[in-house]
């Protein structure tokens, strides 16, 4: 018999499982991706997260795969474009600030080397491990985001408040969010561990 996986979300939909088993809280340091998830949190402001996982295949196909270097080159016409395709979020000033932050993420990427360096600048280089038992005291900002939403806003990024960031930050396993009792949980330690040891 399969044992049943323990998980530290509370739900059925079969979006938020999928997130939540592959992705949430796995340390990213992929700028593409890294990208792709700013964007999508960016987004989210206001809305549900359900609705971004919906929409997401929608705005990579708009959004140019989420290249950055692309979308940096964007013009009035692309922010009318995306404004007239149902299948995304038509919100003119997350739209222009996608394009805003394109063009930020490449100056970052110039001024580092690569924005996963800048990005992991504010925890260390290592991931902040909570060691939740539940989520009644869980944060909607940290120190660290507020640190990264200063930051951010000083080099132009826009849509990147401490709880955006924060939202961010547990997305690209900045922090480990997961329960001690989530399967999730020690299966990124063991990842975080690996991926520090090899950076060595």
């Amino acid at each position: 018999m399969k044992e049943k996986l323990v998980r530290c979300w509370n739900t059925t939909n079969p979006l938020y499982i999928k997130y939540h088993d592959e992705e949430w809280g796995m340390p990213l340091h992929d700028d593409k991706k890294l990208f792709e998830l700013l964007v999508l949190e960016s987004f989210q402001a206001g809305l549900t997260w359900e609705l971004i996982l919906k929409r997401r295949e929608a705005l990579r196909k708009a959004l140019s795969n989420f290249e950055p270097g692309k979308i940096a080159k964007y013009t009035e016409k692309d922010v009318k474009r995306l404004l007239n395709n149902p299948e995304v979020i038509r919100n003119k000033a997350k739209i222009e600030a996608t394009v805003n932050n394109a063009r930020k993420f490449s100056e970052v990427k110039r001024a580092f080397g690569t924005f996963d360096a800048f990005i992991w600048s504010f925890v260390g280089k290592k991931p902040i491990d909570h060691a939740l038992k539940d989520y009644s005291n869980l944060p909607s900002e940290s120190e660290e985001s507020k640190e990264m939403s200063k930051e951010l806003k000083k080099r132009g990024f826009n849509f990147v408040g401490p709880t955006i960031c924060y939202s961010f930050m547990q997305g690209a396993g900045l922090v480990n969010d997961h329960l001690v009792h989530c399967f999730r949980y020690k299966q990124i330690r063991k990842s975080a561990t690996k991926d520090r040891t090899k950076n060595r």
